[in-house]
């Protein structure tokens, strides 16, 4: 048993380097990581903003926060306060039912924004997982409200991006109450096609950032249905699969399957 003379250094040498640790997580970011830099810009928050607004915006977005796969970004019951631009990665929201199973609601990709459905209740009702190693901007949400007020394209483009989160909620309680599992990830895969289009990347040919279970948790399907499914899609000449890499032969096959919806 260690002397408690030899503990108590020994403990703080223990806190002290959990301290560099975790602030190793959260840092400042150089100037070739602002808005005004930033690849994504034009998909993100500083969308349709001038040189000026971005200038301002790059005030509120030097707070870096970096996430290691499958740890958590926030939880559910952690109290509001920022909203998260996703800078490389991507999360899945989460939430956990009343007998303790998890359900995915949603996946965020590169220059998408995370935490705005936490608005209302000033607490977070969902968590975020990262699905690989990711980083994103933390972006005070106090601060934002205020620049917005200064800036309607800010004001704007926050008002898009909650748009975006209802069509996107109304999205799945269509795919979840009405559509049959072939035209549930038919319209995932299209989803995730138009999403990956609207970041600059080939719209037929992407990497999937989630499992396939993780996929069924979202639509409502089990592994092995959604397994069969990709394999009967590659049978018939819709998509090529290379473990998670997805190429597009017929997308307008896959459209026909989703229909009108």
């Amino acid at each position: 048993m260690l002397n408690p003379a030899v503990r108590q250094p020994a403990v703080k040498s223990i806190i002290a380097l959990a301290s560099i640790r975790a602030s190793a997580q959260t840092a400042r970011a150089p100037a070739s990581s602002s808005c005004s830099s930033c690849c994504l810009q034009g998909v993100c928050l500083p969308h349709g903003l001038s040189s000026a607004g971005v200038a301002n915006l790059d005030e509120l977005t030097m707070l870096k926060r970096r996430v290691a796969r499958g740890a958590s970004l926030y939880r559910a019951g952690d109290k509001f306060d920022a909203v998260y631009a996703v800078r490389s990665g991507a999360f899945k929201s989460t939430g956990v039912s009343s007998n303790g199973v998890e359900k995915i609601t949603g996946f965020y990709l590169p220059g998408e924004v995370m935490g705005l459905d936490a608005i209302n209740n000033e607490r977070h009702d969902f968590g975020a997982v990262a699905l690989e190693d990711s980083e994103v901007c933390v972006i005070p949400f106090t601060k934002l409200t205020e620049l917005a007020l200064r800036i309607p394209e800010l004001h704007q483009e926050l008002f898009r991006l909650l748009s975006r989160d209802i069509a996107r909620d109304q999205g799945l309680m269509l795919l979840l109450g009405s559509m049959t599992a072939e035209q549930r990830l038919a319209a995932f895969l299209l989803s995730l096609s138009r999403r990956y289009k609207r970041l600059g990347y080939a719209a037929e040919h992407f990497v999937l950032r989630m499992t396939r279970e993780d996929i069924g948790n979202y639509l409502g399907l089990t592994l092995e249905t959604v397994s069969r499914i990709m394999s009967r899609f590659q049978r018939d000449g819709l998509i090529v699969t290379r473990q998670r890499e997805v190429t597009f032969t017929n997308a307008d096959g896959l459209k026909e399957i989703v229909g009108n919806w």
